[in-house]
């Protein structure tokens, strides 16, 4: 199949498909004349790949699901323990935007939102 239904069958866009290429988490697929040819498997790894970055994981961390995923005599725990860390990580990441988001909802109540030009928001921001 070209890159269009390679793209349609995945759920991942062209120009994401030729980044993962570019950057060597999907191997080049064969080429008929200038065209790219994909077959299933590659399809199924960029399947893979589009639902190991909806988990949060980063390329870096992909490649090695990549190679767990290939590997048959692998360890689940190897697994387990990269979607743990990812896990815990996306807690850091949360518990930092609630703060945040507590923080701009403070400054917002704090703002008269008139005419007048004093804003608590645009002091906390030069501050």
């Amino acid at each position: 199949m070209n890159i269009g239904a390679a793209s349609d069958a995945s759920g991942v866009s062209q120009r994401m498909i030729r980044h993962y290429e570019k950057i060597g988490l999907v191997p080049p697929p064969a080429r008929r004349g200038s065209y790219r040819d994909y077959a299933d498997p590659d399809v199924h790894r960029l399947r893979f790949i589009a639902n190991a970055r909806d988990l949060g994981f980063p390329i870096k961390e992909i490649r090695t699901l990549l190679g767990l995923w290939s590997d048959r005599a692998r360890s689940s725990g190897e697994v387990k323990a990269l979607a743990q860390a990812r896990a815990a990580e996306l807690g850091r990441k949360a518990q930092a935007l609630e703060a945040m988001q507590r923080s701009l909802i403070h400054l917002a109540h704090a703002c008269h939102g008139d005419d007048r030009p004093d804003c608590p928001i645009i002091d906390r921001l030069a501050g």
